[in-house]
């Protein structure tokens, strides 16, 4: 079985989405105290568009997830205060999810079976030909 890593340049682009939130995000000692905070991503640019981005905090908004901020069209930042985790257990969804729409893992086997499906097209149509 083949393991599917990122590349270089999307692991560089990584480390710095991630030193990048380091930045922008700062705690001062009154924030912290009895709330969590958490970074939802996406891949695919999804919160671009206001009615995903309405459903989004729509459904974390019932896990008690208030939004913070928006930093991009793939990010979004938000906290809650820790009583909310009492109704964790009625919740349909994780509340504790950092990833919306398709993961990385996700992305790289839909591109490598589409990859796979072309070159077995093109492979036929040589042979028939």
């Amino acid at each position: 079985m083949m393991i599917f890593s990122p590349g270089p340049a999307a692991a560089a682009a990584q480390k710095k989405r991630l030193q990048e939130e380091e930045q922008m995000v700062t705690y001062h000692k009154d924030d912290l105290g009895d709330w969590e905070f958490k970074i939802i991503r996406t891949n695919s640019g999804k919160f671009k568009n206001p009615d995903n981005l309405r459903m989004i905090c729509e459904q974390e908004a019932k896990a008690g997830w208030e939004m913070l901020e928006k930093f991009d069209d793939q990010r979004i930042r938000f906290k809650r205060h820790i009583k909310n985790r009492s109704n964790d257990q009625f919740l349909d969804f994780d509340p504790y999810r950092t990833q919306y729409g398709l993961g990385e893992g996700s992305i790289v086997i839909i591109v490598a079976l589409v990859t796979a499906i072309i070159l077995g097209i093109v492979f036929v149509f040589t042979r028939l030909y």
